[in-house]
């Protein structure tokens, strides 16, 4: 069978030519220049082809299905609703999310497995990790080290983690925020919550982490590593 041919844009509007078997990736990265040294390393390889970019969030969502990826690669601290919500949303669509994170992987590894991230990579790691893992995603595996791989097989443990892994999703994301120093009014704009709901996740946060006031949250995340 012929395989299908298209033409794309490359660097300076010159066409450059993929075909029907080439995985298309979708980098999401709030800085210009980690998105332009992503693009020059995947176009440097026969067999991917970048097909979109993104700057925020929302971006993501306003592109993606003209861009119609196989792989996101999703960076975790860009602006928008944050990235637990992201990956929420990601679910519904056809695409497999690749988190390629400044963040070590006990950070935030684990939350963004079990919020339906595919794979988790640092930018600590090399090229060739960064193939490796585009290609088992896209073949519709997980990439995790053995480390992750642990952790996850720990959350199965009743009672095993630290006390942040007991909070849900919704919870963990405005401790984030509020570890970042953000405040209710500024959580609940984002997050499109009344105050009053934000307020309900603040206690409830306070009482699952021993603590008592917001400052303890603030010092609690960024001990912990958990404010991006």
């Amino acid at each position: 069978m012929e395989k299908r041919v298209a033409v794309k844009r490359g660097r300076g509007g010159s066409p450059s030519v993929g075909t029907s078997a080439d995985i298309r990736v979708f980098i999401a990265d709030d800085h210009p220049i980690v998105r332009e040294g992503l693009r020059r390393i995947l176009e440097s390889r026969p067999g991917i082809r970048v097909v979109g970019e993104a700057a925020t969030m929302d971006e993501i969502f306003e592109r993606l299905h003209d861009a119609e990826p196989d792989v996101l690669l999703l960076d975790l601290s860009m602006p928008g609703p944050g990235f637990l919500e992201t990956l929420r949303r990601l679910r519904e669509e056809a695409v497999r999310v690749l988190v390629v994170s400044m963040y070590q992987e006990g950070q935030f590894g684990v939350r963004a497995m079990k919020a339906g991230a595919a794979g988790y990579l640092t930018k600590e790691q090399s090229s060739d990790e960064l193939f490796e893992a585009i290609r088992r995603v896209h073949a519709g595996r997980k990439y995790l080290s053995e480390r992750l791989a642990e952790r996850l097989e720990g959350e199965a443990s009743e009672g095993e983690g630290r006390l942040h892994e007991q909070l849900s999703e919704r919870e963990f994301q405005v401790m984030q925020m509020l570890g970042e120093g953000m405040t209710i009014g500024g959580i609940s704009h984002r997050l499109s919550l009344s105050p009053k709901t934000v307020s309900t996740y603040r206690t409830r946060i306070l009482r699952k982490l021993g603590l008592r006031t917001t400052a303890d949250i603030v010092r609690y995340a960024v001990e912990n590593d958990l404010a991006p």
